[in-house]
């Protein structure tokens, strides 16, 4: 097995004892974001809540890491949020006489949708780069309040299924 790893250029640490480990986080990652996406997409757009899966893999790859503690996912959020509902909610507001006109406007804010979230995340020390995705997707799609609440509500459960079994994961990278 060893030669396989190093054949392969596949991580050190996988080995028997840590496969286990390996295959069950990233099972019960998977189970939990399958319980996610059924509630979730039954109520809001699924496109909007993408952005949960990268989480996931912060949460649960590396669930010790800065960045998958519940102030950076959750302020993450709050903060990706709240910069793409205001410049997606501005961008909305300006009526454009032209199709081109407004594509190239939405392009525009969503732009500053992923400089807002992001100067705010680092000011706020919640930096949570999945939430920068879902800035832009504000911005890009429509939506509406329940479904900021719904995402916010994912990712807080997702925070506190990591926190519950934390003792129990590995950081795998």
């Amino acid at each position: 097995m060893r030669n396989l790893i190093t054949q392969f250029g596949l991580d050190d640490r996988l080995q028997s004892a840590n496969l286990k480990r390996y295959v069950l986080q990233c099972t019960v990652a998977g189970g939990v974001v399958l319980i996610l996406l059924f509630v979730l997409d039954a109520i809001t757009q699924t496109v909007l809540i993408a952005a949960l899966g990268a989480s996931t893999f912060i949460a649960f790859a590396l669930p010790r890491s800065l960045h998958s503690d519940p102030r950076h996912m959750i302020g993450g959020y709050v903060v990706g949020t709240a910069a793409g509902g205001l410049l997606g909610t501005a961008n909305a507001s300006l009526g454009y006489a032209d199709a081109a006109g407004g594509h190239s406007m939405m392009i525009v804010f969503g732009a500053l949708a992923i400089a807002l979230a992001m100067f705010l995340m680092v000011i706020t020390k919640t930096e949570h780069p999945p939430a920068a995705a879902l800035a832009l997707g504000l911005v890009l799609n429509e939506w509406d309040l329940l479904t900021l609440l719904v995402v916010i509500g994912g990712v807080i459960a997702l925070s506190m299924i990591k926190q519950l079994i934390l003792l129990l994961l590995m950081d795998l990278l």
